[in-house]
């Protein structure tokens, strides 16, 4: 079998790491760099090279900080819809970013390929979350906007747990996670449509309708 240059024989825990932090990136973002600089620093599991500067004082208190906002934001209803409208420009390029300083930071092929498939997860699950969210805040009530976004945060913890502790576990979850979200974008496509229509009228200060009004 030919082989592609630059493309050396990867561990299948890089690999799953490279992966949950694509897929958990376009969650939440910074408890996943938080979180990982967290257990690079602690000595739980050792960070690549290309990952290494996660676990700067800076970066660890940044991203603390950012994670306790988009804790809040995410709880509150239309506001987070907002939020996740913003990261759309940040969740998927960060998320290529960190899968490709978990395979390589030199520019070979695999960094490339890692980049690919880390931007295409965060994309996946991101659109996911967006579309879910935008979904949830035609409830009245704001329980079931905590309780999804709780879900959330669980959910992203358990999958950066899974990748380091069991590579082939995780890959098998994250298949049926893909395969989940591209179903729920799909049978909430027209909530996801409402959004793109929407957020650019909350940019303008005028508060969009609520769902079913005309």
């Amino acid at each position: 079998m030919p082989t592609i240059p630059g493309l050396p024989d990867t561990p299948p825990e890089l690999l799953a790491l490279a992966a949950a932090l694509g897929w958990t990136s376009g969650i939440r973002l910074y408890a996943v760099v938080f979180l990982t600089g967290l257990a690079g620093t602690t000595g739980w599991i050792e960070l690549p090279p290309g990952l290494q500067l996660l676990e700067h004082p800076v970066v660890l208190a940044g991203s603390a900080t950012m994670l306790l906002v988009e804790f809040f934001a995410d709880k509150l209803p239309l506001v987070d819809t907002l939020w996740d409208a913003i990261h759309t420009l940040i969740r998927i390029p960060a998320g290529a970013a960190l899968a490709a300083g978990a395979l390589g930071a030199d520019g070979s092929t695999i960094m490339w390929l890692a980049a690919l498939m880390g931007g295409g997860l965060a994309a996946t699950s991101h659109t996911a979350k967006m579309t879910t969210r935008a979904a949830v805040n035609t409830s009245p009530e704001p329980f079931t906007n905590v309780s999804v976004s709780l879900l959330e945060d669980g959910f992203v913890i358990f999958m950066l747990w899974l990748s380091a502790t069991y590579p082939i576990a995780f890959a098998g979850v994250l298949a049926v996670s893909i395969v989940m979200a591209v179903a729920l974008v799909i049978v909430l496509f027209k909530f996801l449509r409402t959004v793109m229509r929407e957020v650019p009228k909350l940019f303008a200060g005028r508060r969009p309708p609520a769902q079913g009004s005309r």
